[in-house]
């Protein structure tokens, strides 16, 4: 008589009755936490819109940097020549020069002197940041002047005269005053929908890996809905911009309930999103700078500099976070090791160890000379995104709703459906002001 062996590999001993699976009722996933930026801004702050179009006012403080630039102005002519006297020169006359103020920053976008700039103390400086001399504005008669507080100074076309305070005579009255106006920006949330169906037979089987198909469903989407959401929200474009001035300066963006239609003609909606908003209206150079590349002659002065320009609007935590693809961490990790990279170029980071944040994702902290980043990993920032870093101000940044997300269920009843279909349907979007607090590093190195 034959004895009989469990291994087979065929028969009903092999196809039915061994049990192959450790635990049959459970299915690992790859990701558990999909959404980082999501999860933030959420509770970060999270506000019901009224509409799905939205506007937010915003002010940038005229304080910070208050100059304008010289206008056309022939270098070395006589009468562009400030003397180092009482004197002084007309400093809007046809030929003193003759267009004085070509563009102005912090002084109510002025094109011209008047009154309200009398007795500003100015530092005159070339193009490229020689200093000329320090002056101060006057008025004779009808005719505003400039008056050098000490040595001859020559103005040519584009010297830059920065305000370093303003300075009145005894007992004269009160100067002219000015004010600026409040800006505005715009977004839209967009609607989400992520459907999920199953037949009235696959409902009721009895199944080993999941024990209900229908409830693997409910999880899987759940999680598919939260990142496309994320995906948006990062990367998203709006028709009609949200009201700023593009890389070259240029306006293009107008305010309206705009978009593209879906086959039946219905308007559809997109929010814009952080890193697609940086993308199109960030800076690549200036004192708002907020866009970097770094690439294979990225130095530790360059990085430096660039932290300088991160941390120049302080955040109030004193900690700013920044979402990284696996790239950008990586990158980072390379410059705070002994070899690699690090050792090539002869510098190095401080890069902490992993640790959890009390939402749920893990981080670790990159130490630079001006503040603390809090590396967060992002699942989105795949592909084309794996080495990007985008490093957020939490003030200037909020999870717009204009409809909660909700889980709509057997949403297909009609002719008696022998199954289940349900949806995951939100009206979301992301709420982005001063653009030059948040930061975009694109790596290529």
């Amino acid at each position: 008589m034959a004895t009989e062996k469990l291994m087979k590999a065929s028969g009903v001993l092999y196809t039915d009755r061994r049990n192959f699976y450790v635990d049959p009722q459970v299915t690992k996933e790859l990701w558990t936490d999909v959404a980082p930026f999501t999860t933030l801004i959420s509770n970060q702050e999270q506000r019901n819109v009224p509409d799905p179009v939205f506007k937010m006012f915003e002010h940038r403080n005229p304080w910070i940097k208050q100059s304008f630039v010289m206008g056309t102005c022939a270098d070395g002519s006589a009468d562009k020549t400030i003397p180092d006297n009482n004197t002084g020169i007309k400093f809007d006359s046809a030929s003193n020069p003759a267009t004085p103020v070509d563009s102005s920053t912090g002084l109510g976008g002025v094109t011209a002197i008047a009154d309200e700039h009398i007795g500003l103390v100015l530092e005159i400086r070339s193009s490229a940041g020689v200093l000329r001399g320090k002056a101060v504005i006057g008025k004779s008669g009808s005719d505003y002047m400039i008056k050098s507080l000490g040595g001859t100074i020559e103005l040519t076309t584009a010297d830059v005269c920065t305000v370093i305070g303003n300075a009145h005579g005894e007992g004269g009255s009160a100067p002219e005053a000015w004010s600026d106006e409040l800006s505005v920006v715009w977004n839209s949330t967009q609607i989400f929908k992520t459907p999920l169906q199953v037949t009235g037979t696959l409902e009721a089987a009895v199944l080993k890996g999941e024990s209900s198909e229908l409830a693997r469903l409910r999880r899987m989407k759940a999680q598919e809905h939260k990142m496309q959401k994320e995906k948006a929200f990062l990367f998203g474009k709006r028709v009609g911009g949200v009201g700023l001035d593009l890389q070259d300066g240029s306006t293009s963006d107008l305010f309206g309930d705009g978009g593209r239609t879906d086959a039946d003609g219905n308007l559809i909606r997109t929010t814009y999103g952080l890193i697609g908003a940086l993308e199109d209206y960030g800076q690549s150079s200036g004192d708002d700078q907020n866009v970097f590349t770094v690439d294979s002659s990225y130095s530790y002065s360059n990085f430096v500099d660039d932290m300088e320009k991160v941390f120049q609007y302080i955040p109030e935590s004193g900690v700013k976070r920044a979402f990284v693809g696996a790239g950008a961490l990586g990158y980072w990790s390379k410059m705070a090791g002994s070899s690699g990279i690090a050792g090539n170029s002869g510098w190095t980071v401080s890069l902490g160890d992993m640790k959890r944040d009390a939402l749920g994702f893990n981080y670790r902290v990159l130490e630079t000379p001006h503040g603390m980043l809090q590396l967060i990993p992002a699942p989105a920032l795949r592909g084309d995104y794996n080495k990007y870093m985008a490093i957020v101000s939490d003030e200037n940044l909020f999870h717009a709703v204009y409809r909660p997300s909700m889980y709509q269920t057997n949403i297909k009843t009609d002719n008696a459906f022998d199954g289940v279909k349900d949806q995951y349907m939100s009206d979301e979007g992301v709420g982005i002001q001063l653009i030059e607090s948040h930061h975009l590093f694109k790596i290529t190195a």
